[in-house]
Formats: C-alpha cells, structure tokens, sequence
C-alpha cells in the first residue's frame, strides 16, 4: 500500500477581531497518484486516487460498467512495473501505480471501444445516457423495507469517526456500506468520490455480498449521477449523501427506483436533517409530526 499522507510545511494567514495574522505549521495533505488500470495487458483507464485498495477500486469500476458480474469474472490481479527508470540498473520500477486485471472469461478478452479516463474529480461513468445504465444494471432495487431517518443520522455521525485520512488531511471522501441496522459495513477514502465509492463495491463484489438489496451506501459528497449509476448497478436501493444531489443524479435515483436523500447533515445531539427527493417510501416515517 502506497502512502495516503505526506507532510508539507504551509503559511497560515487568518484575521481576529479584524487584526490580521500570519504563520506557518506542519500540515498533512492527502497524496493524490495516478492508476494505470490495464484489463489482459491493455490499456483500459487512468484514473487519479488515493492509494491503498486499488483490488477493490479496480473490481468496483470494473464491475460498475458492466464489464464483470463476479468475482470469478477475474482470474489474477497484479501490479506492474511503471513508467520510472531506476537510475542505477536501467530497469523500470514498480511505482504500484500500475495495475493489470486478467480475466478468466474468453469474452472479456476483447477490450471495449471507449476510451476511459478520469481525474480524482471527476467520475468514470462510461455510460453515454440512463438508457445505458438501465440495459447494463441485472439488479431490481429492493422496495420491501423501511428504515427509521435517525439511523441513517446515525451512521452520517459515525462515518466522521471512520475518516481516519479526512482526519489528519482534510482532502478526501469516504463511501461507507451501512446495513438497516445502522451499522458501518465497510468505509473506503479516496481523493476521488467515485474512487471511494468503486472501493467499497468493490469490497462486496470481493465478499460475495452483491446484490447489497439489504443495505444503503452513505457518501461524505455530493450525488452525482456516476454516484448514482454504479449504486444502482449494485442494487443498492438507498443513496444518502452529505452534500446535494445534481439534476441527473435525482432523475436517474426516479428512474430506477432509488430513494435518493441529500444533505444528510447529523448533529452531535442527535438532532439532523436531509432532503429526501426521490422515492420516500423506504422511509419510516409513522412516528413523524406534521
């Protein structure tokens, strides 16, 4: 596992009671690499992350453009050496910012045309419209449960205690698997939201656990519409976010049938909010006045 922080030395500027202040401290910023995702010994995205869980990273996006359905779908997974030259031999280095995926099926073989590739900021989506997603998704969204708004609070209030890396940097998100009990399955970082989001996928792709009929995914950002897609490839019926959620996030969550809850905000009292602005029904909300 490559390195998630590194220290670097800052000046700090702030203003008190309208008096102007400058300084300087150690700080810790989140590292930010690039992967080289190579499927059968080609080429197949670059993508900027966090390192650390790049198995996982890799089978979540893999899995969230249909290009596997299970764990089986990949026979080896292995770093490869990178692009830096070792000055001393002449021979190139493993940086493990080079990864290649085997497949075990013949008809993964062949690459698909489209050219993947991302900044930490951006998602991979891979899918030209909803249309897309709707022929690659093999899971129905579960509507057979309920689940109280101040468990999904309280799992918004523990994810702040799992974000060891957001804690010493400040720099990356965190997706987080949570069951109806409220409880924290498996929370990945990354400088990438969707990043952090194909690791914890990936993650249950690894465990067997897909589909995740019987849990909701929680995101320290914004919903967008990759976000949305790739919760839906793997039959997550609920997506809260701490953040909003863009216009084709919300109309692809109506679509397919996915409760979608935006500025998931818990506070330390137990008291919070959110913004429920599709499919409400997987809410419990008998006991709620007005």
């Amino acid at each position: 596992m490559g390195r998630v922080t590194e220290a670097t030395r800052i000046r700090t500027v702030r203003v008190r009671e309208g008096r102007l202040y400058a300084g300087r401290k150690g700080d810790r910023v989140a590292v930010e690499e690039p992967l080289d995702i190579r499927l059968n010994g080609q080429q197949l995205s670059l993508t900027m992350r966090t390192p650390g869980h790049d198995v996982e990273l890799i089978h979540g996006f893999l899995h969230g453009e249909g290009l596997i359905s299970h764990r089986e779908d990949i026979r080896e997974a292995r770093y490869c050496d990178g692009a830096v030259i070792d000055d001393g031999t002449g021979f190139a280095q493993n940086t493990f910012n080079v990864m290649d995926f085997t497949t075990s099926r013949p008809q993964l073989l062949p690459l698909v045309s489209r050219n993947f590739s991302a900044g930490s900021a951006c998602g991979v989506c891979g899918a030209e419209s909803i249309d897309a997603v709707r022929r690659k998704s093999r899971h129905v969204l579960e509507s057979d449960w309920q689940i109280d708004p101040r468990l999904i609070l309280a799992a918004a209030r523990g994810l702040g205690g799992k974000q060891a890396v957001f804690a010493r940097t400040g720099g990356v998100h965190a997706a987080a698997l949570v069951d109806l009990s409220g409880n924290l399955l498996v929370v990945r970082e990354d400088v990438g939201r969707h990043n952090a989001v194909d690791k914890v996928i990936g993650w249950a792709l690894l465990e067997e656990r897909l589909p995740l009929r019987d849990c909701f995914l929680l995101v320290s950002s914004r919903a967008s519409f990759e976000i949305a897609q790739k919760a839906c490839m793997a039959g997550i019926p609920l997506l809260a976010c701490v953040s909003a959620a863009s216009s084709l996030a919300i109309e692809t969550a109506e679509e397919f049938g996915q409760t979608l809850l935006g500025f998931t905000r818990a506070a330390e009292d137990g008291d919070g909010r959110m913004n429920v602005y599709t499919h409400p029904e997987r809410l419990d909300l008998a006991a709620a006045e007005g």
